[in-house]
């Protein structure tokens, strides 16, 4: 990796900025949300392995959830979050429809662009709580996002290795 990317050349703050994209972009210490989901056949998608308490679809569908409703809470004070935790979590294991798994990849991945660029953009102070909420900062609300994403892409990768599809 380069010193740009890891921060090191600029202000502090340039460099937090450098080091949140780092972990919301992916790769370093965990798998990268393309390499989670690469390859993984249609027919094993809405599967649940035996001892696992999601299928790949739900785990994807939660992510996507999960990440948009951070990611609307992060810019619209009005937002209104899911109710937890069965507005954050399919209920069946299958895709809804054909194009349900490639419709969530394109959100989930539109939205953590979004969050990216809520955070590289240097009018957005990463340390000033919103005007709404208990103290929330948009840096905690891209670690959040970072974290919950690696946890689940883990899961996903476990889930996955269950259905001998890693």
């Amino acid at each position: 990796m380069s010193r740009a990317r890891w921060g090191g050349g600029g202000t502090p703050d340039a460099d937090l900025r450098q080091h949140l994209l780092a972990l919301l972009e992916g790769g370093g210490a965990h798998v990268t949300f393309e390499r989670a989901i690469e390859g993984l056949a249609p027919g094993l998608r809405g599967r649940r392995p035996e001892g696992a308490a999601h299928s790949p679809w739900q785990i994807l569908e939660h992510l996507r959830i999960a990440q948009r409703d951070i990611l609307e809470f992060s810019r619209d004070p009005s937002w209104v979050s899911p109710e937890w935790p069965d507005g954050y979590w399919p209920q069946a294991p299958e895709p809804p429809a054909e194009n349900s798994w490639n419709e969530c990849v394109e959100a989930f991945e539109a939205d953590l662009h979004e969050m990216a660029d809520l955070v590289r953009d240097p009018a957005n102070d990463l340390h000033a709580p919103f005007s709404w909420g208990d103290g929330q900062t948009l840096l905690r609300e891209a670690l959040l996002v970072a974290d919950h994403n690696a946890y689940h892409l883990g899961e996903l990768v476990v889930v996955r290795r269950l259905l001998g599809a890693w």
